[in-house]
This record gives C-alpha cells, structure tokens and sequence, in this order.
C-alpha cells in the first residue's frame, strides 16, 4: 500500500477552475506543501477553450505552454516549474475513484491515500457520448469528440490524414459551431447535423441563428437540419465511412466529430453532498452542505443573486471567478472575516471565421431583432435583447467593439425598464450605450 500524503488544502480536478484557484491560494498567501491539486490529465491546468479555436488550426496552431493558465484572461503561464516555485504540489495522471467526505480522504486508481483538511471540488464536466445511447457503431475509429488535449491531438492528427476530406459535425452547439468553422478553414468538406430547427437553440432566437446558418452556407458548409445521427458504417479496418441518419439519408464521413453536450462528474461525492439541478447544491460561496467541501466551475449549482435562482453555468468565465471566490473564502473562513456574496453576470461569446459574438444576462421573455444580419453583408453588425415584464434582461451582440461589448453587459446586470419592445428595434445599439 502506498503511503498516505496529507495536505491542509486540496483541489481534485485540473482545469481551469483548478489552476485559477491555484492562483488565488498563493496569491492569499501559502505554505509550502499546503496544498496539492490532483488530476488524471497529463499537463497542468490550461485553458480549455483552446482546444476548438487555436488548437486545430494547422496552419497556425496555438500550442503549450501558450495556453496553460492563465493566459487566456492575460494572466501569467503556470508551468510545472510555477506550481513548484509556489510550494504547490501538482499530481498528475492520477484519477481519484473514491471520496470519503466523512473522513476527509480521497483515494486514486493505484491505492494512493490523500488526506485533506479542506476539500475544492473541480471535477467539470465528461462529454455525452453516442455510445452512452447504444448508438451502432459509435466506437468506429476517426469518430472524435473535445474535451481534454489528448482528444485534440488526435483530432488534429486525422485532420492531417485526411486533408481533403469529407467532415460530419453532430451537434449544432459551441463545438459543432467551431470545429465546423476549424475544420473549414483547413479545407475539409463539412457537413453539420443536429436534430433542432435552428443552431444553438439554448442561447440563439430563430433570428440570430438564421445569420449564423446563412453565414456558414456561404462558406460551403452544408447544415442538416432536424435529425440525429442514428449509426455509423466502417471499412474493414475499423474506420468510420458514413454516417446513417434517423431520416434515412447516409453521409459519407472521413472524419466525425460529435458535439452533443456534456454532464458534470460528481460521481465521486454521490450520496454524500446534497444536490440540485444534477449538480452540487451549493452557498454564495461555493461551500457545499458537507463542511469543508467547496464545489466550483461546472460542478456547482449556486445561487444566482441577479435573478434570485439557483443555477449551474458551463463557462470559462464562472470557472475562473468561482475558484476565486471559494478561495477567498475558504481563507476568510479561517480569518474569520467576511466577503461579498457571489454576484454572477452569466457572459458566453464565441468566435468563428471572421465573426465574434458576445452575450451577457438571462435569454427569456421576447426578443428583439436589431442591426444588420444579412449573412452576405461585409461588415454584419447586429444583436438582440430580450425583455421580461417590461426590463432588459438580456443582450447579445454580433461583431461589437469591446467599448459596446461593455455596454451591453451593464445593460445587462442594469436591467432598465423600457416602454415597448418598438424602442429597442428603432434605437438598436444606441440603446444600449445610453445606459
């Protein structure tokens, strides 16, 4: 049996909200040997957004260290050599596959006891998988999906076997969207699929998602609409060559990559945490209802304070802010001071092509269509707002400068009433910037 280690804080999990955390410990102020993060990826935590926008562009491909965190919000890089210098110990390649909450003990794949005082859950998220569905043939070779950085390798791998390809897409959310707009640009042949009337139907309106779907059909990818991938035909070496469709059409595929979502990981604390909406049901300061367990990123149903809720956000930018907050926390826990409750404006952006969106507060109540969202335009500008009981709640604008990027995200967490929705059509960004 290999020994037991003890550490006085630990973070299982390593991504992004681990590394960000990891930041904010030693910026709190640290002994060496506190702390230990434990992760079953090979590198330390870096920024995982990378991985569907830098990271398979052949051309110019985004590389580590350059994407280790923090980078990716302008912080400084945390190599091995930083987490070393910070007295913080990084264990890697380790999976923990039990958690006993009651006795502060985790334990990994090989028998290795760890020991904690005070514990950061940072587990995120697994992908779905057409396997988890009994989908026929599913585990055919060249069928990928995006989570972690061995998957991009081996993605960017068979982009490069098979250059001139031809690309199926399943799924018409963040990934479907950019490793469509990837996979183009390294001049595959893509085809995207996915089972709902329009793209992105969680955050996009009919109006929104038609300049995206027109915009991609100009760039030659061809978007199948209203029906799932339901098997998949393979060569005698095992490699995917079509896809079948539940509608009964079969598209030949060089390359998969399915798209279709993920689950938070709380396996590990099932039983012993309480839960909400399939997560970790936790305070404004990320505590959950076992003491000395904190839950961060994905992993976390908090209060949202804004519209008086209790939600669970899969964001770069809640993984980042919630490990800063447990962190400052946990240290104020032990100081015995107080800090400010989480106050969390939800904020989603992508970019694809040459486009660029921003979206910041709540999509419900009706929409409003403004601008100019011709997909043929040169320079389209256009966005949305959503109003309920007469209130601003949420916006979204495509190609913003970060000075009306800005503006709509105070208009967001302001929340001004308006008189009619006519206002808001005719005035369009102005509104906004009058905030």
């Amino acid at each position: 049996m290999a020994e037991e280690k003890s550490f006085k804080y630990v973070i299982v999990g390593g991504g992004v909200a681990a590394g960000y955390a990891a930041r904010e410990f030693s910026k709190q102020g640290l002994k060496p040997g506190e702390l230990a993060i434990i992760s079953r990826e090979q590198v330390p935590p870096y920024e995982r957004p990378a991985l569907s926008k830098g990271y398979i562009h052949l051309d110019n491909k985004a590389t580590l260290p350059n994407f280790l965190v923090c980078a990716g919000s302008g912080g400084e890089k945390q190599s091995p050599q930083w987490y070393k210098d910070h007295g913080i110990e990084l264990i890697l390649g380790t999976e923990i596959v039990k958690a006993d909450l009651a006795a502060k003990t985790l334990v990994s794949g090989t028998g290795q006891v760890f020991k904690y005082q005070t514990l950061l859950a940072a587990t995120g998220s697994s992908v779905i998988r057409l396997s988890d569905f009994g989908v026929p043939g599913a585990d055919a070779k060249n069928i990928f999906y995006l989570r972690e950085l061995e998957d991009a390798d081996q993605l960017a791998g068979a982009m490069e076997a098979k250059k001139t390809g031809k690309a199926v897409v399943v799924g018409g959310g963040y990934i479907g969207l950019e490793l469509s707009a990837a996979l183009k640009a390294n001049n595959l042949d893509v085809t995207m699929v996915y089972p709902e009337p329009w793209c992105m139907p969680r955050l996009f309106t009919a109006g929104i998602a038609s300049f995206y779907e027109g915009y991609y059909a100009n760039k030659g990818i061809n978007i199948v609409k209203g029906t799932v991938a339901s098997g998949f035909t393979t060569n005698s070496a095992g490699e995917v060559t079509e896809v079948k469709l539940k509608d009964g059409r079969t598209l030949e595929a060089d390359i998969v990559i399915v798209g279709v979502g993920g689950r938070p990981i709380i396996s590990l604390f099932k039983g012993q945490v309480e839960e909400e909406k399939g997560a970790l049901k936790t305070d404004a300061f990320f505590k959950t209802s076992v003491p000395d367990v904190y839950a961060i990123g994905d992993i976390a149903t908090f209060p949202m304070k804004l519209y008086n809720e209790m939600r669970r956000v899969e964001h770069v930018d809640h993984a980042r802010k919630s490990a800063e907050q447990a962190v400052k926390a946990i240290k104020a826990a032990e100081e015995g001071t107080s800090i400010p409750e989480y106050d969390y404006l939800p904020y989603f952006y992508s970019r694809a092509f040459d486009l660029s969106w921003q979206f910041y507060g709540d999509n419900v109540g009706e929409s409003v269509l403004f601008g100019d969202n011709d997909p043929k335009s040169p320079k389209p500008k256009f966005g949305s707002y959503w109003v309920k009981e007469g209130k601003v709640v949420g916006a979204f604008l495509e190609g913003g400068t970060a000075e009306e990027n800005k503006a709509i995200a105070k208009l967001a967490r302001a929340q001004p009433s308006v008189e009619s929705l006519d206002v808001l059509t005719k005035e369009g960004l102005s509104f906004a910037s009058n905030i």
